[in-house]
């Protein structure tokens, strides 16, 4: 209800609109603009925010921002080399010294993440010194945070790829690993902690892994595709479902992680970055494995006709099996208007 109060219609230029799916309620990674009519060429327009990572690592909140704002643009059929990224610094007393260190940190990964993924910082802004003094002496002040917007060039918007799952019987793959991250998760948060390895990004492997996907949308082989972030694997499969109608079934064999991470809650809800989950039809399987052999990918279930999502352990026990309505109705929940 919230963000459909401002018109996102204005010329009919929109290709994927803020929201998706067969009833246009699914959580759309970027949306997409065609602004000129006579041509097919489109603008993708994203963003990334985490200030919970900030509370453990400012300089890994910013350059997790960036990743997040990156490959929501990939996601839809931006590309790669044609991104351009803008900052929104929100921040407390900078005269404080441990306050300012924290914005020092997050300009170094603003500037790490700028000269490694090739996006130039194009513009921002900053909002520095946001604190109260009480009249009892106490001091407010808002949590260090940076919001990374970004935009990319889509070639074609006839190739442009949503979130939600198409058809009963394709299959489902993760790519990129699962570390355990779970520094700053939402689930975390859920159960009071905040928690100390918070998701780190591999630049090098993340501009390789966005490349290869972004060639294998190009290509036409992705029916769909989100990238995993708040919430991190579990809730990006629950989002997918909801959105597409259709239900999962996922298996965790099949997932891609690093050695450390062999608790079953952190492979369902670590928010590692540089993670996407795609949707390939089973015809298009070899091609799409060949393309993806230089970055760790796997498959890890197939859309059926079912309104379930049902996730296995990899000791096949059920950890995961609810009904799609349940799933929209909690994702939809805090900002339903009555």
């Amino acid at each position: 209800w919230v963000i459909r109060q401002y018109d996102h219609e204005v010329q009919g230029g929109s290709v994927i609109k803020p929201l998706t799916g067969i009833a246009n309620d699914g959580p759309s990674d970027a949306a997409v603009i065609r602004p000129l009519h006579h041509s097919d060429r489109g603008i993708a327009v994203a963003c990334g925010m985490n200030p919970f990572y900030g509370d453990i690592d400012p300089y890994w909140m910013a350059l997790s921002g960036i990743d997040e704002a990156i490959r929501n643009l990939i996601c839809v059929g931006a590309r790669p080399d044609r991104i351009a990224l803008l900052d929104n610094f929100c921040w407390g007393n900078c005269n404080r010294p441990t306050t300012f260190g924290t914005l020092v940190r997050a300009a170094q990964a603003c500037y790490d993440g700028a000269i490694g993924f090739g996006t130039p910082f194009i513009s921002g802004k900053d909002s520095l010194n946001n604190e109260f003094v009480c009249e009892d002496g106490r001091v407010i002040s808002i949590p260090a945070t940076l919001l990374i917007s970004a935009i990319g060039i889509v070639d074609d918007v006839n190739q442009c790829v949503t979130m939600d799952v198409k058809q009963a019987g394709n299959l489902l793959f993760v790519v990129g690993s699962t570390a355990n991250e779970l520094g700053g998760s939402h689930y975390y948060r859920l159960n009071g902690q905040l928690g100390a390895n918070v998701p780190k990004v591999e630049i090098s492997r993340a501009l390789r892994t966005a490349q290869k996907l972004s060639e294998a949308i190009r290509k036409g082989l992705v029916r769909s595709c989100h990238d995993c972030s708040e919430g991190g694997l579990a809730v990006a499969l629950a989002e997918m479902a909801f959105a597409g109608g259709l239900g999962i079934q996922a298996d965790l064999r099949g997932l891609p992680t690093t050695e450390e991470c062999v608790r079953t809650d952190a492979q369902l809800f670590s928010e590692s970055n540089s993670r996407y989950i795609v949707e390939v039809a089973p015809s298009h399987f070899h091609e799409f494995a060949s393309l993806m052999s230089h970055v760790p990918f796997g498959q890890i279930g197939e859309v059926v006709h079912t309104d379930r999502l049902t996730i296995r352990s990899r000791k096949q026990q059920v950890v995961v099996d609810c009904d799609l309505a349940s799933l929209k109705q909690a994702w939809q929940k805090p900002l339903a208007w009555k």
